[in-house]
């Protein structure tokens, strides 16, 4: 960036976890009709509603973006996602395990091809943006040139990425298997050209347990010793015949979590999908890891995995997160994912607020992963990663924020009704990276 912008609309965020209530306090900030101030570097400067100090600020060569009557959040961050599975999406009626063989693999064997790879990256990636996520933490494939493909397109579009070669060495098909040896050379490679470069980081990932042999885990265990910035990404506990067969494939493990602490493979970087199935014993040892769950909603209904218990998993001291889980999961948008979320927990006696929900997908996440000081938040410093949203789509939902009578009642129903179609402009590091085709009501930044 060459200027200043100061991007005028309703400011909402959150400085620190809102707890369960609806009256969260100055856990949740919100400035309405104010601009948030974006140096010349991309980073938030500050947040001003006196238009003389913004024009102050602005200089003579200063931007103003009007986008006031709308909702500006931080980016959203999903912290369990498949790139390579949009083509399946909303497949029909199976579990599981016989979802991945049934459709993932198959799906993911193509990215072999540069070219595939190429592609599928992009589209995800300009899909993700498309739906408010501005930093993601991604499963590509087995394939070495999947993760080459994402990080390189990732770059280009300026975003946080976390992700990393997936490894299977045995349990999936030909075209989707690697080696120990060959697969620590290909992450030790990727590791060393990618890990901190731009905004991208590494995330060792063992696809879960079942695809990966005693002595793949290992490997993975030593590059998390050997690279100790590297995060953990992996599925555990997430369906009850995956549950039973860890436990014949791994008799000696006390449970499936135990099966990745044996290897080294629980720490505070690690980032555990789903996590329906476990019990006390293993929250104990996520908590004294410092490691976390990404609570995927829509993929457990549609898969009919089972329900997470978010209230359990908080209360003996794990941290818990959002994932679209796509393609398990039906939207890359975290708004469904946090509408999903609602009624997961709704069947279970808990009520999710929209200050907990937006928390999770934002600076909740961004806490977790040891980003809070780039990401999560307007908190002045963090680079400007944000969303331009419609409070609402359609007559039911304009309907629905007239009759409002707080602002939490606003933005529960934002949350529940909207959908990326609400997604008006999104920002990735002080740059518009997407514009709904239809959104002429912004104008191009000027003075």
């Amino acid at each position: 960036m060459t200027h200043r912008i100061a991007l005028c609309g309703d400011l909402l965020d959150l400085t620190a976890d809102p707890g369960w209530q609806v009256d969260a306090g100055p856990a949740v900030r919100f400035r309405p009709d104010s601009c948030l101030l974006i140096d010349e570097a991309g980073r938030v400067a500050g947040v001003e509603a006196d238009a003389a100090a913004v024009d102050a600020w602005l200089g003579s060569a200063g931007q103003r973006v009007d986008c006031r009557g709308r909702l500006v959040t931080p980016g959203f961050v999903d912290t369990h996602v498949h790139a390579p599975q949009l083509d399946v999406i909303a497949s029909f009626g199976t579990e599981l395990l016989d979802w991945l063989n049934t459709y993932t693999f198959p799906a993911e064997r193509k990215f072999a091809d540069a070219l595939e790879a190429r592609r599928g990256a992009e589209l995800f990636l300009d899909a993700l943006l498309a739906c408010g996520t501005t930093s993601a933490m991604v499963f590509p494939t087995v394939h070495k040139v999947s993760a080459e493909a994402l990080f390189e397109a990732g770059e280009a579009r300026g975003m946080r990425l976390l992700a990393g070669k997936v490894l299977m060495d045995r349990h999936a098909p030909e075209g989707l298997l690697d080696d120990v040896e060959q697969a620590e050379r290909d992450c030790v490679d990727l590791i060393e050209r990618w890990h901190g470069r731009s905004r991208l980081a590494y995330a060792v990932t063992p696809r879960f347990a079942a695809t990966s042999t005693p002595e793949q885990l290992q490997m993975a265990g030593r590059l998390c010793a050997a690279y100790p910035g590297v995060y953990l990404q992996t599925h555990v506990a997430e369906n009850r015949a995956e549950v039973r067969w860890m436990a014949e494939l791994f008799p000696a493990a006390r449970s499936y979590l135990d099966i990745y602490a044996g290897h080294g493979l629980v720490h505070d970087r690690s980032v555990f999908a789903h996590g329906i199935w476990l019990d006390d014993a293993d929250r104990a040892v996520l908590r004294d890891a410092r490691a976390s769950i990404a609570f995927c909603p829509s993929s457990n209904m549609f898969i009919g995995s089972g329900l997470f218990d978010w209230g359990q998993a908080e209360a003996q001291g794990v941290a818990v997160h959002l994932g679209s889980d796509v393609g398990g999961g039906t939207a890359l948008s975290q708004l469904r994912t946090m509408a999903d979320g609602y009624k997961v927990l709704a069947l279970q006696g808990q009520k999710l607020t929209a200050w907990k929900a937006l928390y999770a997908a934002t600076l909740g996440a961004a806490s977790q992963l040891r980003l809070e000081h780039e990401i999560g938040s307007f908190r002045p410093g963090t680079l400007a990663d944000l969303v331009v949203w419609d409070w609402a789509q359609g007559p039911v939902a304009q309907r629905r924020l007239e009759v409002a009578r707080d602002l939490h009642e606003r933005v529960f129903a934002w949350m529940t009704l909207g959908d990326e179609r609400n997604v008006v402009a999104t920002w990735v590091a002080g740059r518009e990276r997407y514009r709904r085709p239809d959104a002429t009501a912004i104008p191009q930044p000027a003075r």
